[in-house]
């Protein structure tokens, strides 16, 4: 009996908001204390290569997804344009990656609320009210983000007002802007790339949009012009109030802000606004992981029952309740915040794929210039040969695992077709 699909149910709106709430993570109140420790005041150039490279990648990804308006992403677009491996590989990185990702993220929404003892248990519990969010349909889920990214966005604005006297007075310091050395600048390129590089969440959900062909080229660069210009000015403030050494060594620099321009009343404001934007990336993450996997699943690229619709909220539910279950497995047992790099290792992974497969496309599906797509090509892998040897590392290793898996699967799909 065939399966239900999924339903076109979101507008622009809709898909703008649950990128959005993808790139507006906790990362952008973590990821400048490292970018400064790797660049000091260079860190301005990082965030701008890392836009360059996130724009690249944003228009390669609404291209196909105006060509493939299916779930999946660039696990859809590398099967389609380059061939079942290419595309297996990046659905695989994106699944087991971003696994891993949702666990850290429910861990840092944790970690900003309650005190240590009470981390673990709070964060499964958010892992399990938010997949029973988006178990009841897409809409309740673009619901619940838009609420989650007003609330982040406006404790981003305050943040911004309360730096906004030291940047005006003194200005973005730009003495130290090279002396990191090009090495440490692409470095924090590829910490602050990895923070708002969320605008495939769009291009995931891809099945459920109305009017995709016009809805989704027209969501992503929109969602990603926000957040980079929120990026842009929460980097010249922090380098204006804390400066770079002070940046690179705190724990908490919207925080630290705050404090260090006398708005303390501000500061519990600051972390239940990290606490939200930790929940909003974790509410897209898993709807995003449930999509690949759905799509995955009709090609038998992992367990069938993982491609069932439901009747009536027609969402992945197996799939989702499947990453709900394994999120909270891994947020009971180990925590990730510290060990994802090859999350890093496979999103980077994922976009070279989706640039790839622009690349192949004819003339006439074409909506961006070929040598953009190129250049997003060359940005992942030089931003991969940026990460930690540890992270490429383990990020191989994870690719390796991926490979035997489909190697065995597809052995034992063969035997079985053999004995009928």
């Amino acid at each position: 009996m065939p399966q239900p699909s999924l339903a076109r149910r979101l507008g622009l709106r809709d898909a703008v908001v649950i990128g959005l709430a993808a790139m507006i993570g906790a990362g952008v109140f973590a990821a400048f204390a490292p970018a400064a420790a790797a660049a000091g005041e260079g860190l301005l150039i990082g965030l701008a290569i890392a836009a360059i490279v996130a724009f690249a990648n944003a228009s390669s990804t609404a291209q196909l997804a105006a060509r493939y308006p299916e779930s999946g992403g660039a696990y859809r677009y590398g099967r389609e344009r380059l061939g079942a491996w290419p595309g297996f590989l990046a659905g695989w990185g994106f699944v087991v990656g971003k696994t891993a990702s949702c666990a850290a993220m429910a861990m840092t929404f944790a970690a900003y609320l309650v005190p240590t003892a009470w981390q673990r248990p709070v964060a499964a519990a958010a892992v399990i009210v938010l997949a029973a969010v988006n178990l009841r349909g897409i809409t309740r889920t673009a619901r619940a983000a838009s609420i989650i990214v007003a609330a982040v966005i406006s404790v981003l604005l305050l943040v911004i007002a309360a730096g906004a006297g030291p940047l005006l007075q003194r200005g973005i310091p730009l003495d130290g802007l090279l002396d990191a050395g090009w090495p440490g600048i692409l470095q924090s390129a590829g910490l602050l790339f990895f923070a708002f590089a969320g605008y495939a969440r769009i291009a995931t959900l891809g099945e459920e949009v109305r009017d995709p062909a016009r809805t989704i080229p027209r969501a992503i660069p929109v969602a990603l012009g926000i957040a980079v210009a929120l990026y842009a000015l929460i980097g010249s403030v922090l380098l204006a109030t804390l400066g770079a050494d002070a940046l690179a060594t705190s724990t908490a620099p919207l925080v630290d802000l705050v404090d260090d321009v006398g708005w303390t009343w501000a500061a519990p404001i600051v972390r239940v606004g990290a606490a939200a934007a930790a929940l909003g990336a974790l509410l897209a993450l898993i709807a995003g992981i449930g999509r690949t996997a759905l799509a995955m699943a009709r090609d038998d690229e992992l367990p069938r029952p993982l491609a069932s619709v439901h009747s009536r909220y027609r969402v992945p539910h197996v799939a989702e309740i499947v990453v709900a279950v394994a999120v909270v497995a891994l947020v009971l047992t180990v925590d990730l915040r510290q060990a994802i790099g090859f999350s890093s290792f496979g999103v980077l992974g994922y976009y070279l794929v989706a640039n790839l497969a622009a690349i192949t496309q004819p003339a006439n599906e074409r909506r961006v210039p070929r040598a953009l797509s190129v250049l997003g090509a060359i940005g992942c892998i030089v931003l991969v040969v940026t990460l930690p040897p540890g992270a490429i590392a383990a990020g191989v290793a994870v690719f390796v695992v991926g490979a035997a898996w489909r190697l065995v699967t597809q052995a034992i799909r063969r035997r079985r077709s053999r004995r009928r």
